[in-house]
């Protein structure tokens, strides 16, 4: 068995850091799920074009149901991929269908669990979120496979630094923020590296005393 990989990334990933998840893989057949925006079949067709030539893309689509083999076709991939979207709707249509445990076991067998903003608050115990509405808030309903907690468009979104700095000093787990150009790669529950694939975008601790930046290799 291979050890279980997540790699959060910050914001939407450019070639540079989809090349470095997809080298972490054990394979290249990948199972993109996009429940959080949607299952819009446009970013579908997007990302079937930017796997071209790199990788085997199979959507997986909880709408009108999941596929009957959902255990099964989850785990005959090397890499789940989440986007972006609304992460409380996106969680609440896993754990009806018994996905949330189908992940953890796809975890444990080695398989990258990867993606962003949603696809990167998910996998943690809390993550400051936009589902309720542009205000952004706290929400302590993530999947708990890391503990703490995720911010992810630290340097995209004006509201995120401040709005997870003051959560955090107000009794919000501490966790772990990434700019949008900036992935945490985590072996097991460790953290092993922050990635970069531009200069100067990185990670951050976040407790009730402030953030400490995060040593980062750029890509």
């Amino acid at each position: 068995m291979d050890s279980p990989h997540i790699l959060a990334l910050g914001g939407h990933p450019d070639d540079a850091m989809l090349d470095h998840a997809l080298g972490l893989a054990r394979g290249a057949k990948v199972l993109y799920v996009p429940t959080a925006s949607n299952e819009d079949p446009a970013w579908t067709v997007t990302w079937y074009e930017r796997l071209r030539g790199r990788a085997e893309l199979t959507p997986l689509s909880f709408f009108p149901w999941p596929p009957e083999n959902l255990r099964e076709l989850t785990l005959a991939h090397d890499v789940v991929l989440v986007p972006g979207g609304n992460t409380a709707n996106m969680l609440a249509i896993w754990r009806v269908h018994g996905f949330d445990e189908i992940l953890r076991e796809a975890w444990q067998e080695g398989i990258l669990l990867t993606g962003w903003s949603a696809g990167m608050i998910c996998w943690f115990e809390a993550g400051v979120t936009d589902s309720f509405g542009p205000q952004l808030e706290g929400m302590r309903d993530g999947l708990g496979f890391l503990a703490g907690s995720a911010c992810p468009h630290y340097d995209g979104e004006e509201l995120r630094r401040p709005v997870y700095r003051r959560l955090v000093r107000e009794g919000f787990p501490g966790g772990i923020a990434l700019d949008d150009a900036a992935g945490a790669h985590y072996v097991g529950t460790e953290l092993r590296e922050v990635v970069s694939s531009q200069v100067g975008a990185g990670g951050y601790r976040v407790g009730p005393d402030g953030e400490d930046p995060l040593d980062a290799r750029v890509l």
